[in-house]
């Protein structure tokens, strides 16, 4: 397969037809991370490179569904902010980043107070939540789909509904994931990576 163009920032930003001023925050954003990055290794060395496609567009693609992102909305094992952050200053409502790292929530910490965005940072281990109701979840690269509900499950409602990231072996997943777990699924193809999936899951329960 022919390696994909590099993407920098304004073709991103055309790809996903946002505003000037809404963009700038996010290479403010874009620019911490890479300032940080020598000292944290808050993204895959091998990504950076093409860091616009591989996380901010991946990210960012989201925001095609933004009236379906309510709130509270939880983003879990956020890292550096993908896609939590990305989202929130392309104007996608109020998060709660959850990262247990305590120098990655250190840097989304900053990164948010920049920004101005929208977001809280819960520097604590997903199974550490207090038992609550989210209207959303999302997560990017975070755990096989049957660790993920389980590690969501004290978020989960009848309501809930949840973005999920997922690579070529998306359907091994779900197939493991529904001997447990009830849902409906809807699928997405990535706008960033022919191999990648976006799921959207509602009305998940324990099988």
């Amino acid at each position: 397969m022919a390696r994909r163009p590099r993407l920098d920032s304004e073709a991103a930003r055309r790809l996903l037809d946002v505003s000037r001023e809404t963009w700038t925050p996010l290479e403010r954003y874009i620019a911490l991370l890479e300032r940080w990055q020598p000292r944290i290794n808050l993204v895959a060395r091998r990504s950076l490179d093409d860091l616009w496609r591989r996380h901010v567009l991946d990210s960012a693609q989201l925001a095609r569904h933004r009236e379906r992102l309510a709130s509270p909305w939880y983003d879990l094992g956020s890292g550096a902010g993908f896609p939590g952050l990305v989202l929130v200053l392309l104007g996608l409502g109020q998060v709660r980043l959850v990262e247990s790292d305590r120098r990655k929530a250190a840097f989304l910490a900053e990164a948010a107070r920049l920004s101005d965005a929208a977001a809280v940072v819960l520097n604590q281990r997903i199974e550490a939540l207090p038992k609550t109701d989210a209207a959303t979840i999302t997560a990017r690269a975070l755990a096989p789909l049957p660790r993920l509900l389980a590690l969501a499950a004290p978020l989960l409602t009848a309501e809930t509904e949840l973005w999920l990231w997922k690579g070529q072996d998306v359907e091994v997943e779900l197939t493991n994931a529904a001997r447990c777990w009830n849902m409906r699924v809807e699928r997405y193809r990535s706008i960033s990576d022919p191999t990648g999936t976006i799921l959207h899951l509602t009305e998940v329960s324990r099988a």
